[in-house]
């Protein structure tokens, strides 16, 4: 029985022009040969398996041919092309430095740099996975690699460039190997293939060359392990059943599901796919790439993106006429956020069923046709909203006006419930009303984080508010605490953003109300947080009034004292009011010996 070589050994490239895929990589090399401008050091650097050790050693063959060829390739018939072919050169060494590793290994390297070549002009060491030298190696290579004899050249290779010293870098000029086309992959398997009498279907070549992730190596390894399982004849069918592959057929059906509002189908499919043993975000992944792919093929200068036979390339040029990209940017964004929640997820089956349901229903969306980005869309608060009966004393935006439509007895700011401190609030403000006309009762709400329109708005009403107030309008209605903290409030969140260290002090403050009725007290923490209050004294007047439908609404400040009740900030502050309130919460905290971390 004849011993059996793989494909990877046994097609090796032993010429440049035999090398795939990195043609522009082995024009400069083969240049460098022809015009005797040589290197003394070179660093291959790339992934696995794209042939860097491949080229370093046709390089070395090439540069010893004792009669090279007028393109720059070896002969191959000389004494050293023979010595080299048959493994038996003594001018080439490689040294596995991944095994060989310590400062010992390098001395003997370079005990045998001094030793000049016997038949050609130069002796090559090749180091693979030089990255793994260790720190004390790379510097006794240090000097032999800046000045080596005239007839030694060394050929480093890597799979990790970040990993080499900067003083190993700035010796050697630098070859980066990319990753191969599927295109290029898909050739060079048809050559092999060809040459070994077996047939093989090119969506089944696309299939191993996808799997093999640009790494010629890899992918006449997978080639080598089907058409053992094939049995010589290469079909897509036992390619994807080999390879553990999900077919590009399922991803075309729950397409045309999702475009047809069938969840029943959806789910089935979805079961069927689990039971044959993949994993569930593994066909979510393989779900969003087809949304990509029928994104691509939306577009004829987009489509050559698409890594597949032309069989399948015409399939997703046929569904994407279906599909709109409104539905496509959704469809990805719901397989995206599938694919991030994943594993966190306790009920991970679950999690892709409702992914599915909701791209089930986003050819039905509203919202489609809105525009080319997806836009969230709250239905269900704006028609709400839009359905309360109207006050007479004008209507609430957000949370303040659901709760007093829905509290027959509430009057307009008495029953207002307090919002939540700042960066909390989530309903969105109202438009502004005109100049002259009364306010009303009601008050509006706006988030620091919802952009700079609103911001601007609430800055602007400010302004005109203190630059001139129609007392006229103004009905000097009653209010309450509540009413009052709620305007405080608003107005500190309205503040510009160079006043945000401002802002932030006004949220945790609690003005109160004095016994006339109209003016309230604020109470600073110290001189410099009573300065600034003072300064915008006439800007909060001048809101308070116009929201509080009150021209009589003054402001009075003062420092705090150590009577006063301080508002608690931090967890730990806190916990210690809590204690002083609850006597059984001192108890549990002495008798387990609780602390708060």
């Amino acid at each position: 029985m004849e011993n059996y070589i793989v494909s990877a050994r046994k097609y090796r490239p032993m010429t440049f022009d035999t090398v795939v895929g990195q043609g522009s990589l082995t024009t400069t090399l083969k240049n460098a040969i022809q015009s005797g401008r040589l290197a003394h050091a070179y660093l291959f650097c790339g992934p696995r398996g794209v042939g860097k050790t491949t080229c370093a050693r046709i390089f070395a063959k090439t540069i010893n041919c004792l009669t090279p060829q007028a393109n720059g390739e070896a002969c191959g018939e000389c004494e050293s092309c023979k010595a080299f072919n048959e493994q038996r050169s003594y001018n080439i060494h490689e040294l596995d430095a991944a095994s060989n590793n310590s400062v010992e290994d390098i001395r003997q390297l370079i005990e045998q740099v001094r030793i000049p070549p016997q038949i050609g002009k130069y002796k090559v060491f090749i180091i693979d996975e030089v990255h793994m030298l260790s720190q004390a190696a790379f510097n006794a290579f240090l000097k032999t690699l800046e000045e080596p004899p005239h007839h030694a050249i060394f050929i480093l290779a890597t799979t990790e460039k970040h990993k080499i010293l900067p003083t190993i870098m700035s010796r050697c000029q630098i070859y980066d190997f990319k990753r191969m086309g599927v295109d290029d992959i898909v050739s060079h398997l048809k050559n092999v293939a060809e040459k070994e009498g077996i047939t093989a279907e090119n969506a089944a070549l696309n299939i191993i060359a996808q799997k093999a992730d640009g790494g010629m190596r890899d992918a006449l390894s997978i080639f080598d392990q089907v058409s053992s399982f094939c049995g010589g004849n290469i079909t897509y069918q036992q390619t994807i059943e080999n390879l553990n592959v999900l077919d590009y057929d399922y991803y075309f059906r729950l397409t045309d599901y999702f475009l047809e509002e069938k969840i029943t189908e959806c789910m089935l499919t979805l079961n069927e796919i689990l039971s044959k043993g993949f994993e569930g975000q593994y066909f979510i992944t393989g779900l969003s790439s087809h949304f990509r792919n029928l994104l691509v093929s939306q577009d004829a200068q987009t489509a050559s993106l698409i890594e597949a036979s032309e069989e399948v390339r015409t399939k997703y040029k046929e569904q994407a006429q279906k599909c709109k990209p409104q539905f496509l940017f959704k469809a990805m964004k719901l397989a995206n956020n599938c694919d991030l929640n994943y594993k966190q997820s306790q009920n991970k089956r679950l999690l892709v069923e409702l992914t599915l349901i909701e791209m089930a229903q986003l050819s039905s969306d509203d919202g489609i046709s809105s525009g080319l980005c997806p836009t969230k869309i709250l239905k269900p608060i704006f028609e709400r909203l839009k359905n309360l009966p109207k006050n007479d004393e004008g209507s609430l935006s957000g949370s303040a006006s659901a709760e007093r439509s829905h509290t027959p007895s509430a009057t307009p700011a008495h029953t207002t419930a307090l919002p939540p401190r700042q960066n909390t609030l989530t309903t969105p403000s109202s438009p502004p009303a005109p100049q002259g006309r009364p306010m009303g009762g009601g008050f509006r709400f706006s988030i620091r984080n919802t952009g700079q329109q609103a911001s601007n708005s609430q800055q602007q009403e400010t302004k005109e508010s203190t630059q001139s107030i129609n007392v006229q309008t103004l009905e000097d209605k009653e209010f309450d605490t509540v009413a009052l903290t709620i305007a405080w409030r608003e107005f500190a969140i309205g503040l510009p953003r160079e006043e945000t260290a401002m802002s932030r002090q006004m949220d945790y403050m609690e003005p109160s109300l004095l016994e006339d009725g109209t003016t309230f007290l604020v109470i600073a923490d110290n001189p410099s947080v009573m300065n600034e209050l003072n300064k915008i004294k006439p800007r909060v007047e001048a809101f308070l009034q116009q929201r509080l439908q009150n021209h009589n609404v003054r402001m009075t400040t003062r420092l705090r004292e150590v009577t006063d009740k301080r508002v608690s900030y931090t967890r730990r502050e806190i916990l210690n009011m809590m204690l002083e309130q609850s006597e059984a919460l001192r108890k549990l905290k002495e008798e387990f010996e609780l602390e708060l971390t």
